[in-house]
C-alpha cells in the first residue's frame, strides 16, 4: 500500500508549490510545529504503485492521496480514508512565504496595541493609524518600528469631517504586514472592530508593557482630568472597559446609551490589583477546518496510481496545500 500523494498534488516547498512527483532529496518543505510554521528537509523520496486512492474534500480544496496517509486532527492523527466529517489542521498556503517580524514585548509593544485598539485600523494585510495630532502619529510610528522592526513613517493626509462638513488635515502611519495584522486581530479575540474587540490580555505580561498599553489607549480614547490626579477613558465598547477596570482597581458602571467612562488614577499601581499573565506575542498560524467528504478513487484501466512519500528531518510532517499530513509511523 502506498502512503503518500498522487503525482500531481501540490506540496508546499519553501520556494513555492511543486507537484509531488517533482520533490527531490534536499528540497525544503513547510510544515507546522504546534501553532507555528517551520521548515523541514526531504532526506529521501519513495514511489509506490497502488490501485486505490481517495479524494479528500475539505473546506478549501480537494486533494488525492493514499487511503493510509495521516491527517492531523484535534484528537491525533487519522487516516485519510477515515477523515470524513473530522476537523484537520490547515494553514493558508499563500501566507507561508510572508515576512514574520520578531515582535518584542515591552512598553513600545504595549503602546502599539493600545493605540491601535483606540484609533487604529487592522486590515487584511496592513495596520494603520490616522489621527489629527502629528505628535501622536509620530509616537505610534516609533513604537511600531521599535517593537517589530518594520519601517513606519508619517504621511500628511486629509480626511472628511462629518461635523464640520469639510476636509481636515491629519497624519497617517501605515505598514503592510499580514503577520502583524493577524497578530493584532488575535490579541483582541479575532475581530479588531472597535465595538467588538476584546481586551488584549497579551499586554499583561509585565507592568512595563501594560503601562505602554494604557498610554497608547488613553492617547486615542481618553484625556487627562483637570481637577483629579488621573485620566479618563471614554468608549462605547463597555465590555472592553469592564475587563480593564479590575486590572487597575477601578469601579466601572457602563452607560445604557452612548460612550461609557472609566477613570484611571495616577496611583492605580499602589492598589496591587495588577497580576502578570503570560500570553505569547506570536500569532498562531494554523486553524482547524472540516473534511466535507472522502471519495474512493479506484485506478482506471490497467494503469495504477503512483504515490510519492518522503522521509523528512527534523520534522516528519509536511503541508499539502496548507493541510498538515504525515506518513504512518
Amino acid at each position: 500500500m502506498g502512503y503518500g500523494l498522487t503525482s500531481k498534488m501540490l506540496v508546499n516547498l519553501v520556494g513555492g508549490c511543486a507537484q509531488a512527483k517533482n520533490v527531490v532529496p534536499g528540497s525544503t518543505l513547510w510544515t507546522l510545529d504546534g501553532d507555528r510554521t517551520v521548515q523541514t528537509t526531504v532526506v529521501d523520496v519513495a514511489a509506490v504503485k497502488a490501485r486505490a486512492a481517495v479524494d479528500v474534500v475539505t473546506d478549501h480544496m480537494t486533494f488525492s492521496a493514499s487511503p493510509d496517509l495521516l491527517l492531523a486532527t484535534p484528537d491525533g492523527w487519522t487516516h485519510a480514508a477515515d477523515a470524513a466529517g473530522k476537523t484537520v489542521a490547515w494553514t493558508p498556503a499563500r501566507k507561508l512565504r510572508r515576512e514574520r517580524p520578531a515582535i518584542r514585548p515591552g512598553y513600545e509593544f504595549g503602546y502599539l496595541v493600545g493605540a491601535t485598539c483606540a484609533d487604529g485600523t487592522v486590515g487584511k494585510n496592513y495596520v494603520s493609524l490616522v489621527v489629527n495630532e502629528e505628535r501622536f502619529a509620530a509616537r505610534y510610528a516609533t513604537a511600531l518600528t521599535s517593537c517589530t522592526g518594520l519601517p513606519a513613517r508619517l504621511e500628511a493626509v486629509t480626511r472628511p469631517s462629518g461635523y464640520l462638513k469639510r476636509d481636515l488635515p491629519g497624519f497617517r502611519v501605515r505598514v503592510v504586514s499580514s503577520y502583524l495584522s493577524d497578530a493584532l486581530r488575535h490579541y483582541v479575540g479575532g475581530d479588531a472592530h472597535h465595538m467588538r474587540q476584546r481586551f488584549p490580555r497579551v499586554v499583561l505580561r509585565d507592568l512595563d508593557t501594560f503601562e505602554g498599553f494604557l498610554d497608547g489607549y488613553i492617547e486615542g480614547d481618553g484625556c487627562r482630568l483637570k481637577h483629579w490626579n488621573g485620566r479618563m477613558i471614554a468608549s462605547a465598547n463597555a465590555a472592553f472597559l469592564a475587563e480593564l477596570a479590575p486590572i487597575i482597581g477601578a469601579r466601572f458602571t457602563p452607560k445604557a446609551h452612548g460612550a461609557s467612562q472609566l477613570c484611571v488614577s495616577d496611583r492605580w499601581r499602589t492598589r496591587g490589583t495588577f497580576t502578570p499573565e503570560y500570553h505569547p506575542v506570536r500569532p498562531p498560524e494554523f486553524t482547524w477546518i472540516k473534511v466535507q467528504e472522502v471519495r474512493p478513487r479506484p485506478a482506471l484501466g490497467a494503469k495504477p496510481f503512483t504515490f510519492y512519500s518522503y522521509r523528512l528531518a527534523p520534522y516528519p510532517t509536511f503541508l499539502v496545500n496548507g493541510h498538515l499530513v504525515r506518513e504512518p509511523w
